[in-house]
């Protein structure tokens, strides 16, 4: 199966028939010979094969590093995809001459993906300082080099440059010799790219892929044989207020999701733990409805989502309908929805009085991990009285669980008549763990009371102590 597929790869138009659920990786590295985009681990965990994906929205063009491994080429429609190759086309760059000088890199394997992500924040941020740039680079593995003269490389561009406020962005960072002169033709050219795109035939869509980010990992050489659809085609990347709720488009990315100033305003910090939810580059591809229907048990954004009792727009071509998330996963990576359905939405209500939210994960590292049991806990709470629960659970089951008896029975009771004991009992009722690679069965279901108690503590440190959890 072949597509005809256009996009912008550094300063080359690309026009080309091929089969489009190939990754880019292999498109860059195989067809168009750029060797300087590694080929490591291909599950997205090292970084050696970062790129940059430029994408034009309402006139302004947005950089996100992304993992070309496991990122199908399908997705690079209308979009700018920068190799190493396509930032120094003459001469080492400004960061470049930066990890040069400091002695950050050794074998140089690793040293393009640094780059790149390097490039990424310089792009992205306003603010330059130097916890931001390692965040950037929280997708990159080094082996060799050590991550002191990274750190010292990091330093040294952060003090060596200094956007100015009134002057455009891209002309600053051509002028730095960050980026090379092309990319000011680049937010034309996708321009003109995008005026002539043919909106796709989706009468007979089914097969559908999102982000990508585990399927490429699993299936990379059997999903050569699908006929894909790319729910990119459908621009659903959104996050809206509408009456008295929040409607989320399903393509809309982990990243997105967790720097919208709409989900801000409304939980803060309560979900903190996002920053530990895969890398940058991952959170920039997978998406939320890519999440819900990979239908993991311990999928992250789902656990969150169902704490906050979502339901979900499922469409095809014909027509749409609405179904709570908690009735969506079925068994074991089977989901209640027909073949040619796809996620368009997610939809949750807005709370109308005083509510706290909070999301906890243990995995076996902090960083770059899944859980071996999830949790989020949302309460509608007065004072010292919780009114309503919802408490949800990831790595306890076939499926993610909300976990309605322990709900129950923290709904419409004061927070000093809870008993933990009572807790633990009710929790053991309605789980259902398995002892694998993650953790034996009696492991999970002590973790899973251990994060319950963890939401009190986090949410409600005024009224309950750790004492009070150890009685």
């Amino acid at each position: 199966m072949t597509k005809e597929i256009k996009f912008i790869l550094n300063d080359e138009r690309i026009n080309i028939d091929v089969n489009p659920n190939s990754t880019l990786l292999d498109f860059i590295r195989k067809i168009k010979h750029l060797p300087g985009t590694k080929e490591v681990c291909r599950e997205g965990d090292c970084g050696a094969c970062s790129v940059l994906s430029g994408e034009l929205i309402e006139g302004k063009i947005f950089y996100k590093t992304i993992n070309s491994c496991i990122y199908p080429l399908g997705n690079c429609t209308n979009k700018h995809i920068v190799t190493i190759e396509g930032l120094n086309q003459t001469k080492l760059n400004f960061q470049q001459n930066a990890f040069a000088e400091n002695e950050a890199a050794q074998c140089g394997f690793c040293t393009p993906g640094f780059i790149i992500a390097t490039t990424g924040f310089l792009i992205n941020n306003e603010n330059y300082n130097l916890e931001s740039a390692l965040k950037s680079l929280d997708g990159n593995i080094c082996r060799c080099t050590g991550y002191g003269s990274i750190k010292r490389a990091l330093t040294n561009i952060i003090r060596n440059i200094k956007p100015q406020s009134e002057q455009n962005r891209l002309d600053f960072l051509i002028e730095s010799n960050v980026l090379p002169i092309y990319f000011k033709d680049i937010p034309n050219d996708l321009a003109k790219l995008e005026s002539a795109a043919k909106e796709s035939d989706n009468s007979e869509w089914k097969n559908y892929i999102s982000g990508g980010t585990d399927l490429f990992v699993q299936k990379a050489q059997e999903l050569l044989e699908y006929d894909l659809n790319f729910l990119q085609e459908k621009k659903l990347n959104s996050i809206r207020k509408k009456d008295n709720s929040i409607h989320i488009g399903g393509f809309t990315s982990f990243e997105e999701f967790k720097e919208s100033e709409i989900i801000k305003s409304l939980f803060g910090e309560r979900i903190k733990p996002l920053d530990l939810i895969a890398s940058l580059p991952i959170r920039n591809t997978a998406t939320i409805a890519g999440n819900i229907a990979n239908a993991s048990p311990i999928g992250d954004l789902t656990i969150i989502l169902l704490a906050l009792n979502a339901k979900l727009v499922l469409s095809n071509s014909y027509a749409k309908r609405i179904i709570d998330l908690k009735d969506f996963h079925i068994g074991y990576k089977k989901l209640a929805k027909e073949e040619d359905e796809y996620i368009e939405e997610i939809i949750f209500e807005i709370p109308k009085m005083n509510y706290k939210i909070n999301f906890e994960k243990v995995s076996k590292r902090k960083f770059l991990d899944i859980a071996s049991v999830n949790s989020a806990a949302f309460f509608i709470y007065n004072a010292d009285k919780i009114i309503t629960a919802q408490i949800s659970a990831g790595g306890v089951a076939p499926v993610p669980l909300l976990l309605k008896k322990t709900s129950e029975y923290f709904s419409d009771k004061n927070i000093s008549q809870i008993n933990f004991g009572d807790v633990k009992s009710i929790l053991e009722s309605e789980s259902n763990p398995i002892s694998d690679v993650r953790g034996s069965a009696d492991y999970k279901r002590l973790l899973l009371f251990q994060l319950i108690k963890a939401h009190f503590l986090e949410l409600f440190p005024e009224l309950i102590s750790m004492e009070d959890l150890i009685k």
